[in-house]
């Protein structure tokens, strides 16, 4: 039984290619293709795919908004996101969301296959070359994870505002403390988090996800 596969990628030579690749061999039928986010929503519903191949840069809807929307419709579909993004940012974004696979363009059709089979099998597959500077990261954020919860929620809320490029006496007028206990906090605060300037905390703010930026 050949494995069901439905193409999201906004380029038609693209998806054409893909295609031929997968159905080389009668192994995989690609039953659906989209040019774009919304429409590979709407054409899941009865295409019913066992996998979505899945790019990132699409019109109306990208491909993290897709795998988004499949996760919080509860969509029954792996998802392997196929991209020409190498950039650490998309690839933990996805993890995070829940993605079954991630693999480059860039890649031969025998890795791509690969990938197809693993996934389909029930397991994660992320392109051996992206795996070190993935677990670097997911280090890296391990340890901010545990700098956060050595804070008190007032230095939270302190570093907060800091992120927000408040000044001393507008924090203190804010959360209705003394600009002497503000500058105390901001001093614990750096050293729980091991920076040494304002624009330092706000940057392990916003990389943390504290604050949005908008």
């Amino acid at each position: 039984m050949s494995i069901r596969v439905m193409l999201a990628d906004d380029h038609l030579l693209m998806r054409e290619g893909i295609k031929q690749l997968l159905e080389f061999d009668g192994s995989i039928e690609v039953v659906g293709e989209a040019g774009n986010g919304e429409e590979c929503i709407e054409k899941l519903s009865f295409c019913h795919p066992d996998i979505l191949l899945l790019d990132i840069n699409m019109p109306l809807k990208n491909g993290i908004e897709v795998l988004e929307e499949i996760k919080a419709k509860k969509i029954d579909v792996k998802v392997l996101i196929l991209t020409v993004h190498n950039e650490i940012e998309y690839l933990i974004k996805a993890v995070d969301i829940g993605v079954d696979g991630y693999i480059l363009k860039d890649s031969e059709s025998a890795e791509l296959k690969n990938a197809i089979n693993i996934v389909m099998n029930g397991e994660s597959y992320i392109q051996p070359k992206l795996i070190p500077v993935l677990n670097n990261r997911l280090v890296s954020r391990d340890v901010d994870k545990d700098k956060i919860d050595s804070l008190t929620s007032r230095e939270l809320e302190v570093l907060v505002q800091v992120a927000n490029g408040m000044i001393n006496k507008e924090i203190a007028t804010t959360l209705n403390i003394s600009e002497r206990t503000v500058k105390n906090h901001i001093s614990n605060i750096f050293k729980k988090i091991d920076v040494s300037d304002r624009t330092q905390a706000a940057v392990f703010a916003i990389k943390n996800d504290l604050i949005k930026l908008f």
